[in-house]
């Protein structure tokens, strides 16, 4: 959930005073850390994910559903555990997330880079769901020690699905009767009358938020830093913040939909504030409070860190949009599918000056974008002719950078994050050692909360240079979680492997992130993609699937749109992503059995694209459209709700499977990978360490899993990452 400094939190006004102080330090600190390790080389690759669990409370009689203000007392527990069992893949670590009732799970330590980390994923996923609810153990495949180099991959697949597995059924045992930990992205009555158990009712006077409809108690307890985020934002703004996402429009919706908020205490603010035909939100929680699902990777050093993180860039909206899960806000049906542009209006700061609503005269800049959005620039020599849009950019800060050897495309990029202001500061982390702390630096850092993130190396660790995957919604499932997460990590894999170059202009990812809102964008819409993705280091196997490379085409003639399905399976001379992965594994010489393994997820990936599978948004919506109860107005009943999550809930825990939504699988994953692999993975970590400095530094296990965090929802882990989103 970013950054979480102990102290006493400074009020907006002194946070303010010291900006520059941060912003300053902030660089400096980033310089030390380049100057030590930006020669760094031969990391392995490390990955790991991280998902948001919302705890929601059942009541059966009825017909009830409520979110769970336990997050803190359940944390607690799952820490307590935690403390018994080692930092392996196979063990399970847990985050405060920004609402008290979300907790965030992630794999005790990363996955290594060996292909048998695949397989615990799903059934580590899986123990953090049901260790929260039942005592109960789940017999798992036992693999044999002596293995081959084509066996490892079956393991790598396994170990993937098993750690999935393995969170849910860790929460599950902390929970009490009728609670559930959900793994969805939005609770859908989030901000709708007494939605919280127990009771707690909002204050639009004395309240960190103002909200009429969410409470101060609905945020977590167990940070001070989730209050303080929530107040100076909206002090910085020097107003509410304005969430208005269009309404669904039904056959018996009003027209136009206005809403009297003059019953929950409005002053008249929100009123003004709130768009015709729209559903209107006014607090950090509404964002924040909603769960993801992220990936981190580790690079083998700065360069390839950097390739990630542009080639990855354009994958968020296409990603953002096959993972859709949020077609539900404040009790309406909405008409989008994604929970972002609800979480980038609930942190976004930005004066009226700097919205471009009023002129230019206590702010020094005009800012496109909220603080949570979509990249701006690529950060890589490959992506310089295709950063064509204005980037704003402290010139100050951005000259110290180059001066200090930082490399321009960089340099801007970290320039461009500290246009920001901190937005929470302890009084006791005002000064710092600029050679050995970062906390200046990941103050901003952190509350940048894009598509990607670019992770330096933290200090006195042996953690490398990281990059963040960060658009996709949380799925109802591990299968689901799972397939998600291993089709990014394999398509890392083919990307480096190939060669490949899959940029197209930053302005088309933009244009890319706002197709991917809309409803049933993988259906209707297309998505500017890449043509051809080979280049002339493309080795000949794959040149002679994709065709003839073409690295210096005129940029306009490099993309085109194209539908999902067209992304993922191909089109002309380019023979799609799916195919690309299928390559890749026959390369390794991935063995029968593993390879049903991998293709149940990419079979996942491909129906999702092909409209064969609904998304879960699609899902949830025609569960609603066709319920008894709703009545074609755009409002969810609350039996509605109760029965949607009901089902959420039996396909979640593996009771039932609903066809339209998930084809039927099998899970073959394993807890552990073989002891063999294990050795042969600490051997080339060790060789790995001894081109790094040997003092006694973190393990990288464990630290890279459990260390900084960002956040959709504001976590720890960045290896895993969010903060609300």
């Amino acid at each position: 959930m970013g950054l979480l400094s102990e102290g006493t939190p400074l009020s907006w006004e002194e946070t303010k005073a010291y900006a520059d102080h941060v912003r300053k330090h902030g660089i400096q600190q980033f310089l030390a850390q380049y100057h030590k390790l930006a020669s760094r080389q031969k990391d392995i690759l490390y990955w790991g994910d991280e998902v948001e669990y919302q705890l929601v409370k059942f009541d059966h009689k009825k017909k009830k559903t409520f979110v769970s203000l336990r997050g803190t007392e359940v944390l607690s527990r799952l820490r307590e555990k935690g403390l018994e069992k080692p930092d392996t893949e196979a063990s399970t670590s847990w985050h405060v997330e920004y609402a008290e009732y979300m907790v965030e799970g992630t794999p005790g330590a990363p996955y290594g880079g060996l292909i048998a980390h695949f397989n615990v994923v799903e059934a580590n996923m899986a123990l953090r769901y049901h260790f929260m609810f039942v005592e109960a153990s789940i017999a798992l495949r036992h693999y044999l020690n002596h293995i081959d180099a084509i066996a490892s991959f079956r393991y790598l697949v396994n170990l993937v699905e098993a750690n999935t597995a393995l969170r849910r059924r860790e929460i599950m045992a902390e929970l009490e009767k009728d609670e559930v930990p959900l793994s969805q992205t939005v609770y859908p009555l989030l901000g709708v009358g007494e939605f919280t158990s127990p009771p707690a009712k909002p204050d639009p006077v004395n309240s960190v938020s103002r909200s009429l409809f969410f409470p101060d108690e609905a945020i977590s307890q167990n940070h001070v830093r989730f209050k303080t985020l929530t107040r100076n934002i909206r002090h910085r703004r020097k107003e509410k913040v304005a969430i208005n996402i269009p309404i669904f429009k039904d056959v018996n919706t009003p027209s136009p939909f206005v809403e009297d908020f003059s019953a929950l205490g409005d002053d008249g603010s929100s009123a003004a504030a709130a768009l015709p035909d729209h559903i209107y939100m006014d607090a950090m929680g509404f964002g924040m409070g909603n769960s993801c699902l992220q990936v981190t990777f580790q690079a083998c050093n700065l360069s390839e860190a950097r390739t990630l993180y542009d080639q990855l860039a354009g994958m968020c909206p296409i990603m953002l949009a096959l993972s859709a899960s949020s077609p539900i806000f404040r009790g309406y049906l909405s008409d989008i599918d994604t929970r972002w542009p609800v979480i980038a209006a609930s942190v976004d700061d930005r004066t009226r000056e700097e919205r471009g609503l009023e002129p230019l005269k206590e702010n020094k800049y005009r800012i496109n974008k909220s603080r949570y959005d979509s990249i701006d620039s690529y950060i890589s020599p490959l992506g310089t002719c295709y950063n064509d849009i204005d980037l704003t950019i402290d010139e100050e800060l951005c000259k110290t950078l180059i001066d200090g050897g930082v490399e321009v495309l960089l340099a801007r990029h970290i320039a461009h994050l500290f246009i920001r202001d901190p937005v929470s500061l302890f009084s006791e982390r005002l000064d710092q050692d600029d050679d050995n702390d970062t906390d200046h630096f990941e103050n901003i850092q952190s509350t940048n909360w894009q598509t990607m993130r670019f992770k330096p190396p933290p200090p006195k660790s042996n953690i490398g240079w990281r990059v963040e995957f960060r658009p996709m919604e949380a799925q109802f499932t591990d299968f689901e979680n799972a397939a998600f997460t291993v089709f990014i990590v394999l398509l890392t894999r083919v990307i480096l492997s190939y060669k490949l170059n899959l940029l197209i202009p930053i302005s088309k990812v933009d244009e890319n992130m706002k197709t991917a809102f809309k409803r049933d964008a993988v259906l209707n819409d297309k998505f500017y993609f890449r043509k051809d993705v080979v280049t002339d280091a493309t080795p000949p196997e794959c040149v002679q699937q994709c065709g003839s490379a073409a690295c210096n085409k005129a940029l306009s003639n490099q993309y085109e749109l194209m539908t999902m399905n067209e992304i993922f399976q191909g089109k002309d001379e380019f023979p799609g992503l799916v195919p690309l992965i299928n390559l890749y594994l026959q390369s390794i010489e991935v063995d029968v059995d593993t390879r049903c393994t991998i293709t149940q997820y990419l079979k996942l990936i491909s129906l999702r694209a092909s409209g064969e599978l609904e998304t879960s948004a699609h899902w949830m919506r025609n569960f609603v459209m066709n319920h008894k109860l709703y009545r074609h107005d755009s409002v969810v009943p609350e039996g509605t709700a109760y029965d949607l999550l009901t089902r959420v809930a039996e396909i979640s825990s593996g009771k039932i499977s609903d066809p339209c939504h998930l084809f039927p699988h099998i899970m073959r994953s394993a807890r552990h990978i073989p002891e063999a692999l294990s050795n042969a993975e600490a051997y080339l970590e060790k060789k790995s360490r001894k081109t790094h400095s040997g003092s006694k530094l973190e393990s990288p296990r464990s630290s890279l899993a459990n260390g900084e965090s960002n956040g959709d929802s504001e976590n720890l882990s960045e290896t895993s990452g969010s903060t609300g989103s």
